[in-house]
């Protein structure tokens, strides 16, 4: 019964084209046990006033247990009601398929209001788990917006401000136990400088684009004294490079060329590489 779930939603979602994903991970090249490929697919209708969408994600590695090949399934319904669109979405994974994960959405465009809802629902019953809403307005020439959240379980609530003038952002959160800031200013057309702090630390960034090609972004955590710089390189034909050393910690390097994403990821033990983690991923569209 669980698996005819899973295949409903598949044949319905073969009237859309597949998409394959192939990852190796963590640097395991051992013949095709490195290989971790994947097909999902997707696909979407009108029912009367409803639009429908549903997805699979599946296992494309051979086996003789078929049951084992869908990952996880998603279905969503979206409708307007007045000024309102809500839409609901239900997320099932193959681990627990007793259980559902669902999101519902409300959002009205003309005054620059919406709400989430987030719970679970089972066998074993149903629960709310976060409420959230986000409203904006504009205040003189910039846009502000107010996100408040409310963790059900535990009652925590906290919320996020944003401050948009243009070359000049603001994002301040805060909580019952710690507040954070960031600031963002756009100096020039080649430079960004920002400040990000909390209690525990203060961290100071500038990008700046050296030409049209090379991009320079270091970042100096004024409390810790800990360092990072980034360089990323356009390769053309949105391709790019990025390198990110953080000294005492890790060199991470992402290479995108064209359908290819390549990351790796080297820890650092002062000037000794702890060996390598690599993940190669291709998204190909039938």
């Amino acid at each position: 019964m669980k698996f005819t779930i899973f295949a409903i939603l598949a044949s319905t979602a073969l009237a859309a084209r597949p998409q394959l994903s192939v990852q190796v991970r963590d640097g395991n090249f051992d013949g095709l046990d490195g290989l971790d490929p994947s097909l999902t697919w997707s696909s979407s209708t009108t029912s009367g006033d409803y639009d429908l969408e549903v997805g699979v994600d599946v296992a494309a590695r051979p086996t003789a247990d078929i049951a084992s090949l869908p990952r996880s399934a998603w279905g969503k319904a979206s409708r307007s009601f007045g000024a309102w669109g809500v839409s609901a979405r239900a997320d099932v994974e193959r681990a627990n398929l007793d259980n559902a994960a669902i999101e519902i959405n409300a959002e009205n465009e003309g005054d620059d209001l919406s709400f989430k809802l987030f719970a679970n629902a089972g066998a074993s019953g149903s629960s709310l788990n976060n409420i959230e809403a986000t409203k904006g307005f504009t205040s003189g020439d910039a846009r502000v917006t107010i996100n408040p959240r409310m963790d059900m379980s535990s009652r925590d609530v906290d919320a996020t401000i944003t401050y948009d003038a243009g070359n000049t952002n603001v994002e301040l959160e805060a909580n019952m136990d710690a507040q954070s800031i960031k600031v963002t200013q756009q100096v020039s057309d080649r430079t960004e400088v920002s400040v990000a702090a909390n209690k525990d630390e203060q961290t100071f960034t500038v990008a700046q684009q050296i030409d049209g090609a090379n991009k320079v972004t270091p970042s100096f955590g004024l409390r810790s004294g800990k360092f990072a710089v980034a360089w990323e390189r356009d390769l053309g034909d949105d391709n790019s490079l990025t390198t990110t050393i953080k000294p005492d910690d890790a060199i991470d390097m992402e290479w995108k060329d064209s359908a290819w994403t390549a990351n790796i990821n080297m820890p650092l033990s002062g000037t000794n590489i702890d060996g390598a983690n690599i993940s190669v991923k291709r998204d190909v569209n039938f």
